[in-house]
């Protein structure tokens, strides 16, 4: 994810900070620092922020090691002011590990809760019911207080939460898994609109902010899933660009420019040798120019983290790397040689044409200027 930095290594997974994080840092201080003008206090707000933080970062470590469990690696955990986000390579197949999967996270919380209600009671820290709250009281108890917030909200039967693909999970082992994902967006968009009425008619502006976040993400993994499930049996060459620009490690930024302004491609695979070397993305150049030169050489700023189909693999298994990946264009290789490219916009238009103009209308590779 771009405007990240990498925090740490655990367990095999890299762990981001995005950018804008610090600007929540800042604010916590900031206020607390108007409401108590006291050093204390603003070392005490940021320490809370920071300690339920790890807590998020131990939630999407329970999702990551219990998809590892069953062969699913993650490529990164980044932290987001709005909490955290662990990317699987991919969802798991059977609902009954996709359920394991979706409530290991919770669970994490739950435990944590645990443990330090236990902490307290031994120690006989507790405090008074009416003295603990989300954002006073002792630091102990309102981190208690958070994970179980954050279980409970997490559990919510709505995409993207947690809970949302718990429920298409318990759905699918009673009907195909597109019908599932279905009935699941369509009960998480119910919650987004309760969510939206009481917001609106209570002046919650963070309960309308939630009614957006739910409401997005149901219709975006139903429309992810419904996409997948039309390209499952159609082979990448089906749909593969196969007129297509490439560049050279040694050529400048300037040439790769005005080979974009000279077509509609968008991004290009770096060649060294007859092989794909990386890939130079639409999105890095105006920076790169900018703050380098037009003289920069490619090799300078392609990406090298990129995957590789081959024209008989299927375009649903594509699709789906291509969700999880940075780079959004995937060099067609065959033999060790560049024979088509697959984007995420050429799938759509893909089926967009299919859908209008039949399913056996593209036999061959697709050319496109």
């Amino acid at each position: 994810m771009s405007w990240s930095w990498k925090l740490a290594r655990v367990a095999g997974i890299d762990v981001y900070v995005h950018a804008t994080f610090l600007l929540l840092i800042v604010w916590v201080g900031a206020r607390h620092w108007a409401d108590e003008q006291s050093v204390a206090a603003v070392v005490a707000g940021v320490a809370f922020i920071l300690a339920l933080f790890a807590c998020i970062v131990l939630h999407e470590f329970g999702h990551a090691l219990t998809a590892r469990r069953y062969g699913i690696a993650t490529r990164d955990i980044t932290l987001l002011p709005i909490g955290g986000v662990a990317r699987l390579e991919r969802m798991p197949e059977k609902p009954s590990q996709e359920l394991r999967v979706a409530l290991a996270g919770p669970a994490v919380n739950v435990a944590i809760a645990g443990v330090l209600y236990a902490w307290l009671r031994v120690t006989s820290g507790w405090a008074a019911a009416p003295e603990m709250s989300v954002t006073g009281g002792p630091f102990l108890e309102r981190l208690m207080l958070v994970n179980v917030f954050i279980a409970m909200f997490n559990l919510l039967p709505a995409f993207p939460m947690d809970g949302g693909r718990a429920l298409r999970a318990v759905l699918a082992t009673r009907m195909e898994y597109t019908r599932a994902t279905h009935h699941a967006a369509a009960l998480g968009q119910a919650v987004a609109f309760g969510f939206g009425f009481l917001g609106l008619m209570g002046g919650n502006p963070f309960l309308v902010f939630i009614a957006f976040f739910v409401w997005i993400g149901a219709a975006q993994e139903a429309s992810m899933v419904q996409m997948s499930a039309a390209l499952a049996g159609i082979p990448v060459r089906r749909a593969m660009v196969t007129d297509f620009r490439t560049v050279e490690p040694a050529d400048s930024l300037g040439h790769v420019v005005e080979t974009l302004l000279a077509g509609a491609q968008k991004d290009f695979p770096v060649i060294d040798g007859g092989r794909v070397v990386g890939i130079v993305l639409y999105r890095d150049l105006p920076g790169a120019v900018a703050s380098r030169g037009r003289e920069t050489p490619a090799v300078e700023i392609m990406r090298r983290d990129f995957q590789t189909a081959h024209s008989h693999d299927m375009l649903e298994s594509a699709f789906k790397r291509l969700q999880t990946g940075d780079c959004h264009t995937m060099p067609v290789v065959d033999d060790g040689h560049l024979v088509g490219l697959v984007t995420m916009d050429n799938m759509g238009e893909f089926l967009a044409l299919q859908a209008g103009l039949g399913p056996h209308t593209f036999r061959g590779a697709r050319r496109v200027a």
